[in-house]
Parts: structure tokens; C-alpha cells; sequence
């Protein structure tokens, strides 16, 4: 239900190559689908599980400051399926993923496997109450690099970009 006000997230974001182990791409996950309203903080997300093949559907606005630590304001509500279909004219501009979920030094963490024109991103995020926690955490084992700081790994950026455009922007 939606309550007409925002939450704070707080999160460290890395880039990472490979799912730790015990997980493997066959581990249980859900599936994202999420399409950006060009222009708006504004997002629809379909939400999967194979296991069940069940579907959610969110309506979703949110803002963003980058910084040593992401700060992430968002408002979200629950769709139902017609609510959703109403909407619908809005998707196309789409990213697709597979979320695992891992514990990272101690902290429940989410690793997106992106699929499509994004193949070969991955993305571990770990949530905190405070900016404080999330300074003090340490980098996981598994990041290759801390992005929590660079724009360019938010959603809306992403959405226009292909994996090429990623590789080139970690190599400048």
C-alpha cells in the first residue's frame, strides 16, 4: 500500500565478476524486469519467481545522491495485475536481471546478474540503516570495484547503454 512518503536507503554498490561460491546461475533467484519513464525518477517493476512462476508488479519513484555511499530516496507501491496492464504503455525502456541474494562480510547483500544488451554486468548491493554503517563496511571479497559513488551504474543511466559502453567507461 502506498503511504505518499519516501524511505532512505543507504547502500555501497560494486561491480563483481562471478557469483560466490555455493551460488551458480541455476541457484534460486528472482527475475527483474524494470522500465524507466524517461525523463522522471519514475520506474515499473515486474518482479518473477521461476520456482512458482508468480508474478509482482511495483509502481516505484525514487532520487538518488552519489556519493562515497548511495543515498537512495524512494516511494514505492504494490501493483495489482490490472493496475499493472494499465501502465504497460509505458515499458520499453527496460532492464532485465537475475537477483541472487548472498551474504557479504556479514550483511545481507543482492547480486544482479544483467541479462540482454547489459550480458556480463554484474552488480552487488548492500543496504544500511545509516550512512555512518555503510562507511565503515568493507569492500566484499568478490567486488572488482566500489561504483556507490558514479551515476553512470544507476538504473536510469544504464537503461540506454549496452555492456560496450560499460567496458569503456571503466576503462577511462
Amino acid at each position: 500500500m502506498f503511504d505518499n512518503s519516501y524511505t532512505t536507503i543507504f547502500r555501497k554498490v560494486y561491480l563483481f565478476t562471478e557469483l560466490p561460491e555455493p551460488l551458480t546461475p541455476a541457484s534460486e533467484h528472482v527475475q527483474l524486469f524494470d522500465n524507466y519513464l524517461p525523463e522522471t525518477g519514475l520506474r515499473l517493476r515486474s518482479l518473477r519467481i521461476p520456482e512458482t512462476k508468480a508474478w509482482r508488479y511495483f509502481f516505484e519513484q525514487q532520487s538518488a545522491e552519489f556519493a562515497a555511499v548511495r543515498s537512495i530516496k524512494r516511494a514505492a507501491m504494490e501493483l495489482d495485475e490490472k493496475e499493472y496492464s494499465h501502465l504497460q504503455m509505458f515499458e520499453g525502456n527496460e532492464i532485465r536481471k537475475n537477483r541472487y541474494f548472498a551474504e557479504l562480510n556479514g550483511r545481507p547483500a543482492t547480486l544482479d546478474i544483467h541479462l540482454g544488451d547489459l550480458w556480463g554486468l554484474n552488480i552487488a548491493t548492500v543496504e544500511f540503516a545509516d550512512e555512518s554503517e555503510a562507511l565503515a563496511y568493507p569492500q566484499p571479497e568478490i567486488a572488482v570495484v566500489d561504483v556507490s559513488a558514479d551515476a553512470f551504474f544507476s538504473g536510469p543511466d544504464l537503461v540506454q547503454l549496452k555492456f560496450a559502453d560499460i567496458q569503456a567507461h571503466l576503462a577511462n
